[in-house]
């Protein structure tokens, strides 16, 4: 097992969801702190840290569409709560003694950094977190999508992603107890098995840039760090 991490720069994708903890709503403080202090240690690994959070313990687009509102409204208002995840995470992180930026693909300057790729390469090389908020700019994009594509704009060397549980699996383990777990997959197979981990789009983008998909458990305290130092159970999607 590696004892320090292999990777120089990564880009870590949250959901929303995973800020609300208990609540079914809203903002956890101690779920948010705890995520923070994780990247934090990350960072004083010398691993170079981005994250891109989603909107949907506050705002979900697709919901306003299924109750048949319009779909552009709702993504953008999805939009905005990512920003306000955004600012929560940074919070956490500048209580803990490290810089960090918040870019949007919005540009609303009172509250934030608008995205550009070279202030926010920048920022990296400047030791800072750099948060990714307002998904791509564009309605009918997922946040993993957007994912994607700053961690391709970025130079990652990977794309973890926390979700609700330790990997990827045939089925939904919570659902299923036959649900099969994958150590390791390739894009083109989570592609062709249709496996729920990022979608289509943004499995595409990182298989085209090779930029591996990391799926762990952000549920379990210290996981992100323990699998930046292949210490920790996830399942690695590479080609």
């Amino acid at each position: 097992m590696a004892s320090t991490p292999s990777y120089k720069r990564v880009l870590l994708k949250l959901s929303g969801e995973a800020l609300m903890g208990d609540k079914g709503f809203g903002i956890d403080s101690a779920v948010v702190e705890r995520v923070a202090g994780e990247v934090v240690e990350a960072r004083r690994l010398g691993v170079e840290v981005g994250i891109v959070v989603g909107g949907g313990n506050i705002f979900r687009g697709v919901k306003v569409a299924a109750e048949g509102g319009d779909r552009t409204t709702g993504d953008y208002l999805g939009m905005l709560a990512t920003v306000m995840n955004g600012l929560s995470i940074r919070s956490a992180i500048e209580k803990l003694g490290v810089r960090a930026r918040v870019f949007s693909a919005i540009d609303m300057p009172v509250v934030c950094s608008t995205f550009t790729q070279r202030d926010a390469r920048k920022a990296f090389e400047d030791g800072s977190i750099v948060i990714f908020v307002g998904g791509t700019g564009n309605p009918f994009f997922t946040t993993d999508s957007g994912a994607a594509l700053r961690a391709a704009e970025m130079g990652c060397d990977g794309i973890f992603k926390g979700t609700q549980v330790d990997g990827v699996y045939s089925a939904d383990p919570k659902k299923d107890p036959t649900a099969e777990r994958y150590e390791t997959l390739s894009h083109q197979e989570v592609l062709s098995r249709g496996l729920e981990v990022m979608d289509a789009a943004a499995i595409a983008l990182a298989r085209d840039n090779r930029i591996p998909v990391i799926v762990f458990s952000i549920h379990q305290p210290g996981a992100f760090v323990d699998v930046l130092k292949g210490e920790g159970r996830c399942t690695r999607i590479a080609d």
